[in-house]
């Protein structure tokens, strides 16, 4: 079997970590298997739908590091819904209905207050042709739901078979991370697959497309479980196999509670400007819920090869900013210098004398203490001349100035030269390390400084002592 998989955001807003997370889930998948991946841009809502939220989720999958084979839109495929929207009704699964939501809302109201689930009654089915003539003449137009099969349906494990010899209208299906599956029709109403204004819904267009676009696996969140159940009965009116559906677990936050009222703080625009690296979001993302450990790639590749639907846990995963940001830190501390070399000379990080040497050690010297790339450049203006150093304490600074040994340097020359000056001085600690840093520096914390110094040189690091800039 092709291994076909699809991620189908409607463009009404940008990605944020929970529809990134699916998107990143299918991505994996897919690569692992060596199938394809689809792009589909669910944007029937043609009044909430926009080109600029379509090109926003485009450059967040991009910046992801994420690919798609094929690009297909639901707003292109109206005349393809409309067929299969002939084929239903004539097979007597689509049928219109012409109550207002108030007298649903009332209908469910008494429903409840008998004890009943709030259920459809189906009373449009028993509408007779010229009743709903009448009711269109009437200026009514109609919403149309799609007949549930609750007649005892037993679907197998296998997703093949279907028998009649259960008494409850049971659909079963084997989900690869929840495991058997099974929701009772008679407990939901028959859904509205179209409006009354003519639009239709998710439910109807996605089986449509899963079945033109041969997907073989549906991966998505576990809210759509009972979604699930209606669609398989769909995929079947229409004489189609269903994919195999995998529902992962929804994510909460550090506190244990829904993400849903926070993710416009969450959105991957959001984290792009923070200056987070893109693995860094892409690795908690694809790794927390699951028995792998949250550790920093490089590569989505090696994401992809450590995918397993095994390792997908049921329960909700975790998602924590600190915890997010503090895996950037470890992502940079450990980055190799190959990968950092074509950013840095991005940011204009390159020495005079073209001498990589210069910028590996230099690049050795700061990572540890990056929050952001973009930090680097900071520290490049430190060692390179272009800051404004602190003086705190002016009589020793100069002192200290005067002091600095002759070059060449090396790490060893920061400690020689500090026991030269605590000797000299009497300062010890604190006393004696907070003034050099801040003058050599214009911080006070910051990249060990018997690092620094030999990068920063002789002449720069005396004229920051003397108060006198560069």
């Amino acid at each position: 079997m092709s291994v076909v998989l699809r991620f189908a955001p409607s463009p009404t807003g940008r990605l944020h970590i929970g529809n990134a997370r699916t998107a990143l889930l299918n991505w994996l998948y897919a690569r692992k298997m060596g199938g394809r991946f689809i792009l589909r841009l669910d944007d029937t809502d043609q009044q909430r739908s926009s080109e600029d939220y379509a090109q926003g989720i485009r450059d967040d999958l991009n910046w992801l590091g994420l690919d798609w084979d094929l690009e297909e839109r639901q707003s292109a495929r109206f005349a393809r819904y409309e067929e299969i929207i002939k084929q239903l009704r004539a097979a007597g699964r689509l049928y219109p209905c012409f109550e207002s939501e108030d007298e649903l809302a009332r209908k469910r109201r008494r429903q409840r207050a008998s004890g009943r689930p709030p259920v459809y009654d189906r009373a449009a089915l028993k509408l007779s042709a010229s009743d709903i003539k009448a009711l269109q003449d009437d200026g009514q137009r109609p919403h149309w739901r799609f007949l549930l099969d609750r007649s005892g349906l037993d679907r197998g494990a296998d997703g093949k078979s279907a028998s009649k010899a259960s008494v409850q209208a049971q659909v079963h299906w084997k989900d690869l991370i929840r495991g058997e599956q099974s929701v009772d029709l008679s407990s939901l109403s028959d859904p509205v697959l179209i409006r009354e204004d003519g639009s239709y819904l998710y439910t109807l267009c996605s089986v449509i497309d899963d079945i033109d676009f041969a997907v073989s696996h549906v991966m998505r969140g576990e809210d759509h479980v009972t979604n699930t159940a209606v669609q398989i009965q769909i995929f079947e009116a229409l004489g189609a196999r269903a994919p195999e559906f995998a529902h992962h677990s929804l994510l909460v936050g550090s506190d244990g509670k829904g993400l849903s009222k926070r993710l416009g703080s969450l959105s991957i625009e959001g984290f792009r400007d923070m200056g987070l690296e893109p693995m860094a979001v892409a690795c908690h993302a694809a790794l927390i819920g699951t028995s792998d450990a949250v550790r920093p790639y490089y590569d989505p590749g090696e994401l992809a090869d450590l995918f397993a639907f095994s390792k997908l846990s049921r329960a909700p995963g975790r998602f924590d900013l600190e915890e997010l940001k503090a895996l950037n830190g470890k992502m940079l501390h450990q980055m190799p210098f190959a990968l950092a070399c074509p950013r840095l000379a991005e940011m204009g990080i390159a020495p005079a004398d073209g001498d990589d040497n210069t910028i590996e050690a230099f690049w050795q010297a700061v990572q540890g203490n990056l929050k952001v790339f973009s930090d680097a450049r900071y520290w490049w203006d430190v060692v390179s001349g272009g800051i404004k150093p602190v003086i705190e304490e002016a009589e020793f600074c100069a002192a200290a100035a005067d002091l600095l040994p002759p070059e060449p340097w090396d790490d060893a020359t920061w400690g020689g030269w500090t026991a030269t000056l605590k000797s000299d001085s009497g300062k010890k600690g604190r006393a004696l390390f907070h003034p050099l840093r801040l003058a050599l520096t214009g911080r006070d914390n910051g990249p060990e400084l018997k690092t620094l110094l030999p990068l920063i040189g002789r002449d720069l690091a005396a004229r920051r002592l003397r108060g006198e800039g560069g």
